[in-house]
């Protein structure tokens, strides 16, 4: 078997015929010139009849007379004619045959008598190819510069010669290149240990045979985006010491019919001859949709893709060593044959990672990265709900970018923290002008939500609040979970409701007025509140009955084609339902804060004075405590607030941001 490490790489193979192109390009200039050399000659040549060779030949203006196969004549004038300043030399083409030509023999007795002894006239016999090769070069060259320019590019398709087009783009990968193992793999500790019997039958398929296990033909890897689907695969790559083949999904589908399925018979081929390997598809959903939707039919170059595909995992046997793996995070959209036992037999879900998870990939990801004493990773994984591995990876590159702009050696925790903030909410706007009127009400804004939050028994704990500018956010009011969770109650739900509304309350109370900075924290109140009334059952009127809408449709999108099944009726218990429960939020905050309209003063205060607020300073604020004093004790370098930019000049229209909701709260 043929070694694959000494493969010839493709991209060498294609870069072969490149190396004659100062070949023919030299060729090609000959051609061209020798063409415009007896282009010009040809050019420089009179065409006139036997009459008008006659009278130059009497006035004396010809100096030799050269006859071709008695048809063709070419004269050379004389210097001192006036028609050679001109033209050298005259032709006459006779096009009869020879044998009736115009030059009688009375005629050339003529012309020899005139041009004495200083000229002559002769007859000469030639081959038709001599007489025709001016043509014949300058078609060559044409030719040539025809199928260097156009069909030779035709000819290459995406980077690859048309004999090569249907061959598989699959990138072969062995132990020697990867080198990710599962070492570099955390916070998946079961879809590991499901891809470790892979690589285990891999490495000794005799000892699953002589119980008579079977491993599976192929894993199906599902989750959401940056969970560490392809990172697992690499990792498989690394560890199983067999060959590797690599493959996108989109590598499949060409414009032309019937390329995909060559490009998958390939690919398995390959994958026979370098057995046991593994092979990888990569974002398999942009072939493996489900067959019957869209509006080319059996014919669609996707569904022959697909259905080559089955094919082949149905031809090949566990026997030989070819374990199939794909990734996707749109499992509802492939066709169901692909699922079928025989073919992916195990589903591999990756989900989010945990806290627990969060702390190892950070810790995986802060290897090569000088970190401070003071950057906790535990607490930065706890401050990072939600985000996949590729969000803590980004993460641990920004903080280490920010901390080489400011200048430090080492991450610190600050550099985390503002690093998690960027990627979830967006930079910073420090320089951002606002006047006077719109920063009093943000600060009250984001006061009402922290006000609220901090009271209310079920809500998650305050994180912290601040009114500098982030993204397309004026303020932020953030809470973190005292751990994660996977299921929330009616009264979390319903204490999150009242949280939403309390910055809408707070302008309401101490403005008398309103502004648009609530459209987001309205929105995602009124989701919710139609989630708990529709998919939840969390509503006694409406009882414990799922009411959500019907799928999606396949081909036309979203929104486009919807299923609903419930009446009219329903409908209008459902809206007043979901406005009973966003009306009583919107009073229970209200409530709230007419309570508490003390703490919400100072809270307002005390952003205006430092612009960010973590729980431990809301908290010394609502009982009166100072916040200097209390950074002072911490030994925080931010005692003293930052300076504040200069309101602008120019009067403000009092409106806050673009309308997009631009102040609220975050989880």
């Amino acid at each position: 078997m043929e070694d694959p490490e000494r493969q010839p790489d493709p991209s060498q193979r294609s870069a072969r015929p490149r190396r004659n192109a100062p070949v023919l390009l030299l060729i090609l200039g000959l051609v061209a010139i020798v063409a415009l050399v007896l282009g010009s000659n040809s050019a420089n040549t009179l065409k006139v009849d036997v009459s008008q060779a006659n009278e130059f030949v009497m006035e004396g203006k010809v100096a030799n007379i050269t006859i071709y196969d008695g048809k063709r004549l070419v004269g050379e004038f004389r210097d001192s004619a006036e028609e050679a300043k001109e033209h050298k030399k005259f032709e006459v083409d006779y096009a009869g045959p020879a044998e009736n030509s115009e030059y009688t023999p009375e005629l050339l007795k003529s012309w020899r008598s005139k041009l004495g002894a200083d000229g002559k006239v002769e007859q000469k016999e030639t081959s038709g190819f001599v007489t025709a090769l001016p043509q014949i070069l300058l078609w060559v060259g044409i030719l040539v510069l025809f199928w260097f320019l156009i069909l030779r590019q035709m000819g290459r398709v995406g980077g690859q010669n048309v004999s090569q087009f249907g061959r598989s783009r699959a990138r072969l990968a062995t132990k020697e290149r990867s080198n990710v193992t599962f070492d570099d793999v955390a916070g998946i500790e079961e879809a590991e240990e499901e891809v470790t019997e892979i690589v285990a039958f891999l490495k000794s398929p005799q000892k699953f045979k002589k119980i008579g296990a079977r491993i599976p033909r192929g894993v199906m890897l599902v989750g959401p985006p940056g969970c560490g689907k392809t990172l697992l695969a690499k990792a498989i790559a690394g560890e199983a010491g067999v060959p590797f083949f690599s493959v996108s999904g989109s590598d499949f589908v060409e414009m032309f019919v019937g390329v995909g399925a060559s490009r998958v018979r390939d690919l398995f081929k390959q994958a026979r001859e370098n057995s046991p390997c593994i092979i990888f598809l990569d974002e398999i959903d942009a072939v493996g949709r489900r067959r019957g939707t869209g509006l080319g039919g059996g014919h669609d170059e996707r569904e022959q893709t697909l259905n080559q595909i089955l094919v082949e995992m149905d031809g090949f046997d566990t026997d030989q060593g070819i374990i199939l793996l794909a990734a996707t995070n749109r499992p509802d959209v492939l066709d169901p044959a692909l699922l079928r036992p025989g073919r992916f037999d195990r589903n591999l879900v990756i989900n989010l990672p945990d806290i627990k998870g969060r702390e190892q990939i950070l810790r995986i990801h802060s290897r090569k990265v000088k970190m401070s004493p003071s950057a906790d990773l535990s607490k930065v994984a706890r401050a990072t709900p939600g985000f996949s591995g590729a969000d803590l990876e980004a993460l641990v590159n920004e903080a280490a970018l920010m901390a080489v702009t400011a200048g430090r050696d080492r991450v610190t925790f600050h550099d985390m923290e503002e690093a998690r903030d960027k990627i979830r909410f967006g930079r910073s706007r420090k320089s951002m002008i606002m006047s006077d009127t719109e920063r009093e009400t943000t600060a009250y804004h984001e006061a009402g939500h922290t006000i609220v939050n901090v009271l209310e028994e079920k809500a998650d704990p305050l994180h912290k609040v601040t009114i500098i500018p982030r993204g397309m956010a004026l303020g932020v009011t953030m809470m973190l979970p005292a751990q994660d969770r996977h299921g929330m109650s009616r009264k979390e739900l319903l204490a999150r409701l009242r949280v939403a509304y309390g910055g809408r309350v707070a302008e309401d109370l101490i403005f008398d007025d309103i502004t648009n900075g609530a459209q987001n924290d309205i929105e995602q109140a009124t989701e919710m509140a139609r989630l708990m009334v529709t998919k939840w059952g969390m509503s006694d009127l409406v009882g414990p009955i799922s009411y959500a809408e019907g799928e999606e449709h396949m081909f036309l999108g979203r929104e486009v084609a919807r299923t609903v099944n419930h009446s009219e009726e329903t409908a209008q218990l459902i809206d007043d339902e979901v406005k009973r429960l966003l009306v009583d939020a919107h009073k229970s905050a209200r409530d709230t804060l007419e309570s508490n309209l003390d703490a919400l003063h100072a809270v307002a205060k005390a952003l205006l004075k430092y612009e960010t607020l973590d729980a431990e300073e809301v908290g010394a604020v609502m009982r009166g405590d100072s916040i200097d004093a209390l950074r002072a004790a911490r030994g925080d370098s931010a005692a003293a607030p930052p300076p504040m930019p200069e309101p602008s000049p120019e009067p403000s229209d009092g409106v806050p941001g673009d309308g997009r909701g631009n102040e609220g709260f975050a989880y």
